[in-house]
């Protein structure tokens, strides 16, 4: 599929899912979960973003350090940042020195400027340099801001530090490993291994109690990274979206397994030349049908699969 129908499917998918209904609810208290000694998230909510939750739907981690604060990913609104800086403030008065972007979906970047203005640096994979600069992206923050899911005046911010590979971080002591683990969710996806203390930030890759966000993912290499993470030593995994795990096999296998699911059910569709709606109605999807998200998600899921594979043939 050319890049520019690619990119136009993706927005428009991306929009279905954020204007998806959701319970009219206020919008989930901030508060820091520690996970590690040094280590800890906010927990966004397991919904489509709405005015009503302001767009608080994915996670942000933070590990503090004898000389600052490495944040991974920045939320999705200036205000959910703000408020998260202010969290931070309430376990150290250390200021934030790095922040690190797993990926450059809305959810998890539109906060970025937030902590630029306090004098961080922002790091990415190179790869979302180009998003960055695209129709897509500008049309996605506009549609952000006419839905209320952000505030006027919010900037799609490019990194201080991209990223060509992956990379060590050193920051009072305290190592950091940005790991290039795409293209998988997103073609620049990156985790972040705190090894003395166990924890991975899986970004988007790991999707706990809730259907994953597919997209335009290349669902093959999202297992493939999957299984080197599941190689790592962790006690924890912070995923980019639900609560955290101390369980980390069983809960990356939880998103593996979906993935490897809708490449098994839509890949025999795709080959067979079966029509997507008679192959989808066919699927038998009952063990994933009782998570959140599910009736928003799945179909798309699907479809995006069907087409992946009709491509991969």
């Amino acid at each position: 599929m050319p890049a520019i129908l690619r990119s136009l499917r993706s927005l428009l998918l991306c929009a279905m899912v954020v204007i998806a209904p959701a319970h009219a609810q206020d919008a989930p208290e901030m508060h820091a979960v520690q996970v590690s000694p040094h280590a800890w998230y906010v927990q966004g909510e397991s919904a489509s973003g709405t005015r009503a939750n302001r767009n608080f739907i994915s996670n942000a981690g933070f590990v503090v350090t004898k000389a600052g604060v490495v944040v991974i990913d920045a939320l999705g609104s200036p205000a959910m940042a703000r408020e998260l800086l202010a969290t931070i403030r309430t376990i150290t008065p250390q200021p934030v020195k790095l922040v690190i972007l797993t990926h450059h979906h809305a959810d998890h970047i539109y906060g970025a400027q937030v902590f630029r203005q306090a004098g961080a640096t922002i790091v990415a994979h190179a790869l979302g340099r180009d998003y960055l600069g695209s129709e897509t992206a500008r049309l996605r923050l506009k549609a952000s801001i006419d839905d209320g899911l952000t505030e006027p005046g919010t900037q799609v911010v490019g990194a201080d530090t991209w990223l060509a590979g992956s990379a060590s971080f050193d920051l009072g002591g305290t190592r950091f490993e940005a790991m290039v683990v795409g293209p998988a969710h997103t073609v620049e996806d990156l985790a972040v291994w705190f090894p003395d203390e166990g924890v991975l930030f899986s970004g988007d890759l790991v999707f706990r109690g809730r259907v994953p966000w597919v997209g335009d993912a290349d669902s093959q290499r999202w297992i493939d990274s999957l299984d080197r993470l599941l190689a790592l030593p962790a006690k924890v995994i912070v995923p980019g979206h639900g609560p955290h795990s101390s369980a980390p096999r069983a809960d990356l296998q939880l998103t593996r397994e979906y993935l490897a699911y809708l490449r098994q059910a839509m890949g025999q569709a795709a080959r067979e030349l079966t029509p997507f709606e008679e192959a989808y109605a066919a699927t038998d999807w009952s063990r994933f049908e009782a998570l959140p998200l599910f009736r928003q998600a799945n179909r798309m899921n699907a479809y995006n699969t069907y087409l992946l594979i009709e491509q991969e043939k």
